[in-house]
This record gives structure tokens, sequence and C-alpha cells, in this order.
């Protein structure tokens, strides 16, 4: 059986044989230039000046104002040449019918007539609210029903100072702080919390694991920090003098969160003012908790 040959067209001999070109004046048969050339080297040459060729139509088109004379191009400067002539022809209708009615009101003056005016359209600035209408979409309308029919007959209505209907009395709460109260929860004054006296510079703590919600001075209470903990409760701890986590921060229960102090216009002392709020509404910190 024959073996089958493959031909490697790199190193194919007739594609490497070298050639000698000449160039002779015909006349006196004189050598003028003379070099060898391949048949490998002629196809690179064609390739490269028809990529070179490709590149160069290419940058002509996309770079140059050449691209005007080749169709489905046009003047990039074009549109802006067909808005000014907008603007003009707007200005020149303008000033022709302000020209018309010059000489319409010469010929009127001539014959004794009276002057005519263009009217000039008024707009009101004054709204006239008594002749707007407003109309519930079918909806609105069966949202509404849905809602009072489910509160109607509520047995608990809303009160900021009753107490949550949940027990939370089975969560075990870290205390804050070891300290003396010396003013205790009462709402009806608005005070929503406790005041804690202890020792200067005492650690403050959380009470449960939860994440910063708020981090900041207040002119009021000074150093403030709030922590969003589970089962709908928040802590806050007000009056600091430094705060040590920042809003977004994850705490841990009895984590270090703040120094005691007595920062903001309304405080009496170094203290901490703690408050304990259950589903939006402040609850009695001692009934929870035991400083």
């Amino acid at each position: 059986m024959k073996k089958s040959k493959k031909r490697d067209w790199g190193h194919s001999p007739k594609l490497l044989r070298k050639y000698k070109l000449v160039l002779m004046d015909s006349q006196t048969y004189e050598e003028k230039i003379s070099f060898l050339i391949t048949r490998l080297g002629v196809l690179v040459g064609v390739g490269a000046t028809i990529v070179l060729l490709v590149v160069l139509t290419i940058y002509l088109v996309a770079f140059t104002s050449l691209r005007e004379y080749i169709p489905g191009y046009t003047n990039l400067t074009l549109p802006k040449q067909i808005y000014e002539l907008q603007l003009k022809v707007d200005s020149l209708e303008t000033e022709s019918r302000n020209r018309g009615l010059y000489i319409e009101n010469l010929k009127r003056i001539l014959s004794d007539d009276d002057l005519f005016e263009e009217p000039v359209p008024t707009y009101s600035s004054k709204p006239y609210y008594d002749t707007i209408t407003l109309r519930h979409s079918a909806a609105d309308s069966l949202l509404r029903e849905e809602y009072e029919s489910q509160t109607q007959f509520t047995l608990y209505p809303s009160n900021m100072f009753t107490y949550p209907t949940v027990n939370i009395g089975n969560i075990y709460f870290f205390s804050p702080v070891n300290g003396i109260i010396t003013r205790k929860y009462n709402p009806i004054q608005s005070h929503f919390g406790v005041d804690i006296v202890a020792n200067p510079n005492e650690a403050i703590k959380s009470i449960l694991d939860g994440t910063v919600i708020f981090s900041d001075w207040t002119l009021e209470t000074g150093y403030i920090i709030c922590i969003q903990h589970q089962h709908q409760l928040v802590s806050v701890y007000k009056h600091n003098s430094n705060l040590l986590k920042q809003q977004g921060s994850m705490v841990k229960a009895g984590e270090t969160i703040a120094i005691i102090g007595q920062s903001g216009e309304l405080q009496t002392g170094p203290h901490l003012h703690f408050e304990l709020w259950y589903d939006g509404k402040p609850v009695d910190p001692e009934e929870f908790i035991s400083f």
C-alpha cells in the first residue's frame, strides 16, 4: 500500500525556490536592478499589501471627511445646519408677520379705521380648585372597605403607653450598666426610659444581639446609639461620652458599645439614659432588666 504524503506548504521546495528578478534596458540589455525573490515572499508581500489597503480604507471612511462621498453617509454638521436654518426660518416668519401687521395698521391709519392688534394669548396663574373633581378608583374603594372591615371591631385601640400583648419577660437581657437608678420610667412626663448613675468611664453593653441602626451626636441628648434586636425590640443608649460602634455594625449581647458620659444639653451629670422599645412602643426597662 502506498503511504499518503503530507504536504508541508511552509517548507515546499517550490515556495522556497529562489528566483532572480532582473530589470534591464530594452535597448542595450544593460542590467539595472536585480534581486532574489521566492513564491512565498511574493504571497506574503501581496497579502500584507491587501491588509494595509483595507486598514487604510477603513481609517479614511471612519475618521476623515472622505466618507461624505460614499453613498449612505451624510455630513456630520448637517443636523446642526438644519437646526440653525429652522431658527432663521422662525425668525423670518415672525418678522414677516410683524411687518404685515405694521403695513395693515398704516392702511387703517390712512383710512381712519381702528388699529388692528394681534391677539396675545393670556394665561391665568390662579388655579380654579372648585372645578377639580377627585374620583376614587374601584381598586381603591375595595381596599378601603377591606381595611375598615378588619379594624372596625378591634378590641385593642392603638395607644403608645399600653404594654405589648406579647410577653417578652422570658427573654434574658444583659444589663447595659450596673448602677443606681435616679429617675424612673414615666411616659406621662415624656420620660420613656430610666436614668442610671454609674462610675466614670464605665463601659455600656448591648442588652441583646442586634444591629446598630443609629450612632451619632445630637444637640439635646449628646452621643446616642440605637440597636435593633429580634422580636421587634429596640434599645436606646443616650448621653454617652464616646461611641464604640458605627451604624450598621453587628453586636453581640454583653458587647461594649459605648462609654458612659454627660453629653448633650439635657444631661444632669454623668449617667446613662436607657430606653427599651417593643413593637414601636416604650416599655419600662425595670420590668425586664435588673440594673
